[in-house]
């Protein structure tokens, strides 16, 4: 067929391909069902994403999956050097809803939005999207959508009930103005009449962190909140309470506007109208409305209390993951007071974007061992960031013994007073056996005293997860004896992320290690794995073979270790009679050139994987000979899943400065 002929068949089919698109819902479904399959595939990468949505179903029971159409929006909407990393129909797609739902929500804009708006900005979009969503973002700056909720948008509400898990709230808001009921009203029904039951609080306000709280999991009444929500119960709501059907007497922001629907039988189809209230009567303290959450379900709820228990109250949440960002003095004040009765609260992240003070974290730690005390606490993970000092992470781990995984980060206070001797929250379990399974500690010192380290590794010896980054010791010392210490005390040990840490001397601790081990995924990114070896060559041929005796290992991350052209070592894994059965190997950022990787991947071929490997060479400088590297590309394609993208050499050369 010549080039004309060939051009002029894409064409037409592109033409059709849109007309289908455009004309969809006068088709049919069973018209795009009865065409060939090679014509649907085809077809999908024209469809709008409610037209993908719906034909779903159908598509897969003819044995058709839609992964190429949401992974053409993906395309569409990412970087052209963003590596999408997503293998299912169902990840692509959830990926795809999980992005777009806010953005239209709030009506924010992209590229890929403006050129799609008509297709996006419906209804019929939000509420397909929205069975895929799970978090949702609260922006109390933009009221006009949530505002929609209570009204033409109530059905998606309604959806939301009941997809939500999480919520998050990126901004403050006043308790004391009116427009913020509209905001409480939807955190009410997400939290207390949804299934949301974790939530991550961006702000900086303790009051509205009592709020979030109040009445979800904790006994503890915040008195400043408690006289504001008993000072804000007007008569208005009231009257609304206790069944006022038509609004009369309503405070003038919480009136119902009657329908103009003559076959309008009363309650059930009208909606609660906020009226403006002037900014003199409002500062005054004299406008009646409420921030409690029973009244305002009440008052704003269509069909007055039908989204709750009829005429009864509404029910309460529980919040049993709770996430604080920007956590302050003022807020941990709220916090430890809500912590010893927190009896749901199953997971716990406090973030501070300043290093906390010693104070502020033996006052948790106080509040958590009431908490543990109680013997009700169902609180099984901290993560707590950013500790002033490496001491505390074990208070914290005395004051709560039955934590399960703990993630802390830490940072040497560089000025103030030094550093005090913390006492033991509980001096008689210094000793005891710790249930922890998954600990991260991630440490931004000039110098560390392994010790801490290593007696808390003593401790865990359930320990199925470690993760340990930026661990810099003094000079002469060597990270030998952490490997000794799990080799020894942690023998559950499935997961090993070791991160920007010297390596270079421990290669006899670490095939000591992998000898017999349960190990499944290590990690040695930013370790100076060859640094000081005089024979670069022999000593990764070393690690590659205690690495082929672990068969449990599935995934293997070398990143940022200046593997260069010793890449080709490690095409040996798979090689005689007792191939590694890594799935997945990163060898990202490690300066591997087209030459280096052509040599790696011939050495790859007469040492076939024996199952299909994902592998990861973002970062690396292909540029240097684009035609070696698309060929070396091209020869692992039929084995391996690439990660790749577009890099510039002129970036790798601060990548390669970074990391010498």
């Amino acid at each position: 067929m010549r080039n004309s002929e060939r051009s002029k068949e894409t064409t037409l089919k592109e033409i059709c391909s849109q007309a289908v698109r455009k004309h969809l819902a006068a088709l049919g479904t069973e018209a795009v069902l009865g065409l060939p399959v090679p014509l649907i595939k085809d077809l999908l990468s024209h469809l709008t994403i409610c037209q993908l949505d719906k034909l779903q179903p159908a598509l897969n029971q003819r044995g058709i999956s839609t992964y190429s159409g949401w992974i053409g929006v993906l395309r569409d909407m990412s970087d052209p050097n963003h590596t999408i990393d997503l293998r299912t129909e169902e990840e692509a797609k959830r990926e795809v809803m999980r992005t777009l739902f806010p953005l239209v929500f709030y009506g924010f804009s992209n590229q890929y939005i403006r050129r799609n708006i008509a297709n996006l900005n419906t209804p019929s979009f939000l509420q397909a999207a929205a069975k895929y969503v799970q978090h949702f973002l609260l922006i109390p700056s933009s009221p006009r959508p949530l505002e929609a909720l209570i009204a033409e948008q109530w059905p998606l509400l309604s959806l939301l009930e009941k997809h939500i898990s999480s919520i998050g709230v990126t901004q403050s808001f006043n308790l004391s103005q009116r427009k913020t009921q509209i905001v409480l009203y939807v955190l009410h029904r997400l939290l207390d009449h949804g299934r949301a039951r974790k939530l991550v609080v961006n702000v900086q306000c303790p009051i509205v962190l009592a709020w979030l709280l109040h009445g979800r999991g904790s006994q503890y009444v915040d008195l400043m909140l408690k006289n504001l929500i008993h000072s804000r119960k007007g008569g208005g709501i009231s009257q609304v309470a206790s069944g006022s059907a038509d609004g009369a007497g309503l405070s003038p922001g919480l009136q119902t506007a009657a329908s103009d629907d003559p076959d309008d039988e009363g309650t059930p189809s009208k909606r609660p109208k906020l009226d403006s209230v002037s900014p003199e009567l409002e500062e005054s303290g004299k406008a009646s409305f409420t921030v409690d959450p029973q009244f305002l379900c009440r008052a704003l709820t269509p069909c007055h209390g039908a989204g709750g228990d009829g005429a009864g109250s509404c029910p309460w949440g529980q919040i049993d993951c709770l996430e604080i960002r920007q956590c302050g003095s003022d807020a941990l004040r709220v916090l430890n007071f809500a912590l010893p009765t927190f009896f749901c609260l199953r997971s716990l992240t406090l973030h501070s974007t300043s290093t906390f003070r010693d104070s502020d974290v033996l006052d948790l730690a106080q509040a958590l061992k009431k908490l543990s005390d109680s013997s009700r606490s169902s609180l099984t993970s901290l993560s707590i960031s950013v500790l002033p000092n490496a001491k505390l992470m074990e208070v914290l781990l005395d004051a709560i013994p039955a934590l399960m995984s703990v993630h802390v980060e830490i940072q040497t206070v560089m000025w103030g007073p030094p550093l005090q001797n913390h006492p033991r929250v509980a001096e008689s379990d210094v000793a005891a056996d710790l249930p922890l399974e998954k600990l991260t500690v991630k440490i931004a010192e000039l110098q560390t005293d392994l010790r801490f380290m290593t007696s808390v590794l003593r401790r865990c010896p359930h320990l199925i997860s470690l993760h340990v980054a930026g661990l810099r010791l003094p000079t002469g010392s060597s990270q030998g004896q952490l490997l000794r210490t799990l080799s020894e005390s942690n023998p559950c040990l499935r997961t090993l992320h070791l991160d920007d840490m010297k390596l270079s001397d421990c290669l006899p601790e670490i095939q000591n290690l992998l000898k017999d081990c349960k190990l499944e995924e290590v990690q040695f990114n930013d370790c100076r794995l060859l640094e000081k070896c005089s024979d670069k060559e022999e000593s990764l041929q070393r690690l590659v073979a205690a690495l082929k005796t672990v068969p449990s290992l599935h995934t293997l991350s070398l990143a940022q270790n200046r593997l260069a052209k010793n890449v080709c070592v490690l095409a040996d894994l798979f090689s005689g009679s007792s191939p590694s059965s890594v799935k997945w190997l990163n060898i990202s950022s490690n300066f591997i050139q087209p030459a280096e990787l052509l040599r790696f991947t011939n050495r790859l071929r007469t040492h076939h994987p024996p199952h299909q490997l994902t592998l990861d060479l973002r970062r690396n400088p292909g540029d240097r000979d684009p035609d070696t590297w698309t060929a070396a590309l091209k020869s692992l394609r039929p084995f391996c899943v690439l990660l790749v993208e577009r890099w510039k050499s002129t970036d790798m050369l601060l990548d390669h400065v970074s990391n010498m």
